[in-house]
């Protein structure tokens, strides 16, 4: 969906009377994407006229003009797509455009598709604006339905309108395609042309209605692909950072063989911000090249499952998925990469009476130790993988980590707003709490019972989806007797287990680290040590009173848990770490969250912030089917 939409003429009129910025900065604010930096109304100012203009004197005036176009189940957004008529086939035809105000850029040396902005010693990396909009218009067409019979309905522009030819004549290194040309003011002329050939002057009202519209398949849960995300071709498409760190990593690895130096890099993002999506593209690209690289976590469910799903298809590849522990005596940089996955994770020690701090062990394995992180997910004590953490560790090894902040959410519907509403839900964030308004691909209730939670998630499974129940470790955890689970978890006079903790599937029931994937994983409720790492379409949540809400804050309620690893904390470190684990459980959702508290004051603080629906509640999109 846009933030705004209108035809080229309207566009024009207002970028004549000055007010489309304001207008853009409202809905934005409406929307709660988060804080709006100022460069970014400074480029809606100083390119969407740019545009304007070129498209008025192009006699576009009534092509539909869709603004900051958020990408199916993405939180990215290109900068406009234009939406029409084909004029030889009559058939809706689409342009994206990424402008850029950039005078002078200049390519990354020894990469492809990185670039760097700007004079003089500029250093910051960024993607290559034509293998930008290349990735906006292939991620356009693989979920957005109506474009599936329609390979040439979408094209891609980036209008560098402040540039010269000349001065950014390193970027034209990279040959052009139909999702993606370059074009500068000097080459203003061909863009009209180009815009001519794609898009006729009739009214693109309706074409632009049947993209806004059209069915939305949501994104493609990573394990069900990771085998042939690793062995065959792209399976995900990478954008803006995402491609950026993947490039990043690779240049850094073949410099350091070649020079025989040693980088760190560092990859921070949220919730299905794409980190996993990242390192399974590392390993794939890193193994082409031929460079010895090894994925490790701190996760023995996510791994496990990794296990499970690539050894359907060559057993052999289980050896480069490992365990931070697992490189206590690595030689020293014995590897090119080692791509640590969940590197929140990381203990204080891989074997506690040598004294030598996991970091470490992690930092020397490889000439390129790459760690994806989340500090928000930090959930036991004596997890240790911070930013700050490794920055320190690297610096006494006289490095300097390069940094990736992931720029997008893939998770919850591609909804930041959602993302932003948990983290001040749980007072994560200095922003206050705000009430929850449902989006199009995203929906959250709170319910009155956990039966209630269990009706509306088991009508989920039946349509197909995935529907998952965790709750705070606010139960003991029973060992199986006589051959069956124990149903710990009971509320009123509704009861359920927690999920088996054992290697083996018993009376039908998965192991803990196929709980999240396994359909038969439904009937069990799952705790942040088998969910972290995870997710499904459909999200129950369990709030225990190891967490309440009391008048205008969250207290610690450490009396109520029965987490062991939790049992010796101070408070200040129960409720840090407590309220990382409700966030980490509430996103798990690809499609909506349901939520219920057993304290009374809290769920009437749920019931405050997310209202009861007033209409029949949308379906969500159907799913992708993914090979089992």
């Amino acid at each position: 969906m846009p933030l705004l939409r209108m035809p080229v003429h309207e566009l024009v009129d207002r970028c004549q009377h000055d007010t489309l910025a304001d207008d853009l900065a409202e809905r934005h604010r409406q929307a709660r994407l988060g804080r709006l930096e100022d460069g970014e109304i400074r480029s809606w100012r100083n390119s969407l006229p740019a545009l304007a203009r070129l498209l008025d004197e192009a006699g576009l005036q009534h092509v539909e003009v869709l603004i900051e176009y958020q990408l199916a189940l993405s939180s990215l957004r290109a900068d406009v797509v234009l939406a029409g008529w084909h004029p030889r086939t009559s058939q809706p035809s689409y342009v994206i455009v990424e402008l850029k105000q950039w005078t002078h850029a200049r390519a990354l040396p020894d990469t492809e598709d990185l670039c760097l902005p700007g004079v003089g010693n500029n250093n910051r990396a960024f993607l290559h604006p034509v293998a930008q909009v290349r990735r906006y218009c292939q991620y356009l067409q693989d979920f957005t339905t109506v474009l599936d019979a329609e390979p040439d309905a979408v094209a891609g522009v980036a209008y560098l309108h402040n540039a010269d030819t000349n001065d950014v004549a390193d970027l034209l290194a990279l040959a052009p395609d139909h999702h993606g040309r370059l074009f500068t003011h000097s080459t203003r002329d061909q863009l009209i042309t180009h815009l001519q050939t794609r898009l006729s002057p009739a009214h693109g009202t309706t074409a632009a209605d049947e993209l806004v519209n059209s069915p939305l398949a949501p994104s493609r849960p990573l394990l069900r692909a990771t085998a042939e995300e690793i062995l065959h071709a792209d399976r995900y498409v990478l954008l803006d950072q995402q491609q950026v760190a993947v490039s990043l990593v690779r240049r850094a690895v073949k410099k350091a063989r070649e020079a025989d130096s040693k980088e760190v890099l560092i990859v921070t993002g949220g919730p299905g911000s794409g980190k996993s999506v990242i390192a399974l593209h590392l390993m794939r690209h890193l193994a082409h090249d031929r460079h010895t690289v090894v994925h490790a976590t701190g996760s023995k469910s996510f791994t496990r499952t990794l296990h499970h799903a690539i050894g359907t298809y060559n057993p052999r590849i289980r050896k480069l998925f490992g365990y931070f522990m697992n490189f206590a005596d690595a030689p020293k940089n014995g590897l090119d990469a080692l791509i640590c996955d969940e590197a929140h994770r990381i203990r204080a020690h891989s074997v506690r009476h040598r004294g030598v701090r996991q970091i470490d062990e992690l930092l020397d394995a490889a000439r390129v130790p790459v760690f994806l992180l989340d500090d928000h997910q930090v959930v036991r004590p004596g997890e240790m993988g911070s930013r700050k953490a490794i920055d320190q560790a690297a610096a006494a090894r006289g490095l300097r980590p390069r940094h990736i902040d992931l720029n997008g959410q893939f998770r919850n519907g591609g909804s930041r707003a959602y993302e932003q509403w948990v983290l001040r839900l749980l007072q994560l964030t200095d922003e206050p709490a705000t009430e929850w308004t449902d989006e199009r691909t995203f929906h959250v209730r709170v319910v009155d019972s956990p039966q209630q939670m269990e009706d509306l998630l088991q009508a989920k499974e039946a349509q197909h989806l995935t529907a998952r129940i965790t709750a705070g470790f606010c139960w003991r955890w029973s060992d199986p007797r006589r051959g069956r689970l124990v149903d710990d978890i009971t509320i009123g006079s509704w009861h359920k287990p927690w999920n088996l903790r054992g290697e083996s599937r018993l009376d039908g029931v998965p192991p803990s680290w196929l709980w999240a994937t396994d359909p038969d994983g439904f009937g069990q409720v799952g705790c942040i040590y088998t969910a972290q790492g995870f997710e499904y379409d459909w999200n129950g949540v369990i709030l225990g009173d190891d967490l309440v809400w009391r008048q205008d804050r969250w207290l610690p309620n450490p009396q109520a848990s029965k987490d062991p690893a939790l049992s010796n904390t101070d408070p200040a470190t129960f409720l840090r770490l407590v309220r990382n684990t409700y966030k980490v459980l509430l996103t798990r959702g690809m499609s909506g969250t349901l939520l219920y508290s057993t304290d009374p004051e809290t769920q009437a603080r749920l019931r405050q912030l997310v209202p009861a629906p007033t209409a029949a509640e949308p379906n969500p999109p159907a799913p992708v089917q993914q090979p089992t």
